[in-house]
């Protein structure tokens, strides 16, 4: 299979914007592929591990060159080096995003709460690439953050807010999409978890809210702890779809 061939197959059945950003970042769309990774982020270290696996193609979830659409990319001693790593490897990348996010089943959001294992139903909002989860047991926000760190293996978790009242409205905005400061006012909505925040928008307004007596909490996992699961996912059903070998590739969290 060539690597336009397994883009085309990936993208059916989204409704992903005429102008987007899931374009090939590196190599040849007609290169025959033989083995894919899958990961977050093109880091450095990716990159030198799928080379050292073998890979043909690297599916990524966002940029590589630290601009949205991988077009507006500054000439640095950074960029130009770690441009010339991929040319030198050979690999194939290209992005996964919009095409993930616009589809019935939102892929990164399925993969998170599949993989936190709590019950319950994931229901659209207004908003690009948030929604809310109505959990069928309430739950507290320390009690999610222990499945967090355990069945996700998040290491950098904050929690705004309150921690221990029982909630059973979720918000779920992984990575940074919009809506987020909407679903934190939402009456209904008890925690909002999201990977980045504005500090002194979101989780100020989660401190506040807590001591004034509202059950309202912020839980930020991190960027790439918010979406990596939607890739590992990604990872395990093209292993049971096609011939070729599918490795996920573990980037890691940003922070040390």
């Amino acid at each position: 299979m060539k690597a336009s061939e397994l883009i085309k197959e990936l993208c059916e059945g989204a409704f992903a914007p005429e102008v987007t950003c899931d374009t090939i970042k590196a190599g040849d769309a007609e290169k025959e592929i033989k083995r894919v990774g899958v990961t977050m982020f093109a880091t450095v270290d990716v990159v030198r591990r799928a080379k050292e696996m073998g890979v043909d193609m690297l599916i990524v979830h966002e940029p590589t060159y630290y601009d949205h659409m991988d077009t507006d990319i500054p000439k640095t001693s950074v960029t130009v080096a770690k441009k010339q790593l991929i040319e030198e490897s050979g690999i194939v990348i290209w992005r996964y995003h919009d095409n993930m996010h616009y589809r019935v089943a939102d892929m990164i959001t399925e993969g998170e709460m599949h993989y936190l294992g709590i019950k319950g139903e994931i229901k659209r909002t207004p908003y690009s690439a948030s929604y809310v989860f109505e959990c069928d047991e309430p739950i507290t926000a320390n009690a999610l953050a222990k499945i967090m760190r355990e069945e996700l293996g998040i290491k950098h978790l904050r929690i705004s807010g309150e921690e221990n009242k029982p909630s059973k409205r979720l918000g779920a905005c992984f990575g940074t999409p919009g809506g987020v400061f909407e679903l934190l006012c939402d009456e209904s909505i008890e925690i909002v978890m999201t990977g980045e925040a504005c500090e002194w928008k979101l989780a100020e307004y989660a401190r506040d809210a807590c001591a004034l007596g509202i059950n309202k909490t912020l839980m930020v996992m991190g960027h790439v702890a918010s979406e990596r699961d939607g890739m590992r996912l990604l990872a395990e059903k093209m292993k049971a779809k096609y011939p070729f070998e599918t490795i996920y590739i573990e980037c890691g969290e940003v922070y040390n």
